[in-house]
């Protein structure tokens, strides 16, 4: 393992936008039977219990205003670290600290998966209304920025539809312009700008660069390297839960290469 090179920040905890301190999570994986047999045998013992350690004693901070690009292979932690974040889980240990640009509670947008947030029995618009909700905005506010968001989507007549009938790529248009245009402290993005088409992609690319121009705090998971030599800043490389590197984009990067080539060797 190489020794990890830590980005330094500034001293004054009120110029962090996010703080995670010690953070590990572990599932615990329940093995059934898989036979008749072996669920008769098994009613007379008890499951076996894996531990799975998915992120182990994870600390780092961003600034505000930072662009963090997360890597690292499948099961390396990426995807739990920003549900982490986003408050689907609850951390097993450790803490996480998010802050707003005043110091006070931050304003998150998650985008961690196609669909979420999104109730498949209701159209485009009422779902608007209620992802909005979700992100703290009131219905009036909302209602100011509607608009807007069905414009970015691309959506047309679809907006008046059930979500159920939509493909990936409409999900995907709506709740990124949701996360985008709510004003958000930090967003989080996972993997999923990569169902949209290029044009689209292209799109969500131009207006990162606009909220980074804000001194928005991005942080966002990858496997697209040359997505991160793009967007990212700093880049935090996750090898089995663990911070492996943290820091320049370039130099993680190389780092990253050089250690996925000897591997397939």
């Amino acid at each position: 393992m190489t020794e990890a090179a830590i980005l330094p920040v500034p001293d004054n905890s009120a110029t962090l936008a996010i703080e995670v301190s010690h953070l590990s999570k572990t599932f615990l994986i329940r093995h059934e039977p898989g036979s008749v047999k072996r669920a008769l045998i098994g009613l007379l013992r008890k499951p076996r219990i894996e531990h799975f350690h998915a992120l182990q004693d994870v600390s780092f901070t961003v600034p505000h205003g930072q662009t963090l690009a997360v890597i690292g292979r499948n099961g390396s932690g990426k995807s739990t670290l920003l549900s982490l974040l986003a408050n689907v889980y609850r951390p097993t240990a450790g803490t996480i600290e998010l802050r707003g640009e005043t110091g006070g509670k931050a304003r998150v947008a998650p985008l961690l998966e196609l669909g979420a947030g999104f109730h498949p029995e209701l159209d485009g618009l009422t779902n608007i209304s209620f992802y909005g909700a979700m992100l703290g905005l009131t219905a009036e506010q909302m209602r100011a920025k509607r608009d807007t968001i069905i414009a970015f989507a691309e959506l047309g007549y679809k907006v008046d539809t059930l979500v159920r009938g939509w493909n990936d790529g409409a999900k995907l248009r709506l709740g990124f312009s949701i996360a985008v245009n709510t004003d958000p402290d930090i967003l989080l993005v996972d993997e999923v700008l990569a169902v949209g088409d290029e044009a689209f992609q292209n799109k969500c690319y131009r207006l990162i660069g606009d909220l980074q121009a804000q001194g928005k705090t991005i942080l966002f998971v990858s496997h697209d390297l040359a997505v991160v030599e793009r967007v990212a800043s700093r880049v935090l490389w996750l090898r089995e839960g663990r911070i492996e590197q943290d820091g320049d984009a370039h130099q993680v990067l190389q780092a990253y290469r050089h250690f996925s080539t000897s591997e397939s060797l």
